[in-house]
């Protein structure tokens, strides 16, 4: 069921990102469970839509995530802006106690994101400061505040 799931996940997201013109490419920073960093692009479907490929790791714990986020937007002036959006998440992770206790699994996730934004006026570069809940459904349900993340994008 988790593999239907995510392939069902995987061609709605190709399927529409075909149809999308990139607006950004970048990375988004952060994580206050370890390191984390995702491929972050932003793409235009007629509002934004943000998708990211991620990757965090810390002494025990790896996992990797494709979260996609359907974002509202507005102006706050002299290049700041504000976003806000929700979407779904899916994950890989792993874990490792160190003492030969591992574990991995998929999971599913619906998430939000709220964040402001600036855009310099003299290079094509975006800076945003944005925190994403997420609330998983597979393979347990929980909800995760989320942490703070930077996100550094040149912008097409």
């Amino acid at each position: 069921m988790k593999k239907i799931i995510i392939a069902i996940v995987a061609v709605f997201a190709m399927s529409t990102a075909a149809n999308a013109q990139l607006s950004g490419i970048g990375v988004r920073l952060g994580g206050g469970q370890g390191f984390g960093a995702e491929l972050s692009t932003l793409w235009n479907f007629g509002n934004r839509t943000e998708i990211d490929l991620g990757w965090s790791n810390n002494d025990h714990h790896t996992s990797f995530t494709l979260t996609g986020i359907y974002q509202w937007t507005g102006e706050i002036g002299s290049g700041f802006g504000w976003f806000a959006g929700v979407g779904a998440r899916v994950a890989y992770w792993s874990y490792e106690s160190g003492y030969g206790d591992s574990d991995s699994d998929i999971a599913l996730a619906l998430a939000g994101q709220a964040g402001i934004e600036y855009k310099f006026s003299a290079i094509p570069i975006q800076l945003s400061l944005d925190i994403r809940p997420a609330f998983y459904l597979l393979p347990n349900t929980d909800f995760h505040w989320g942490d703070i993340a930077l996100g550094i994008r040149y912008m097409f």
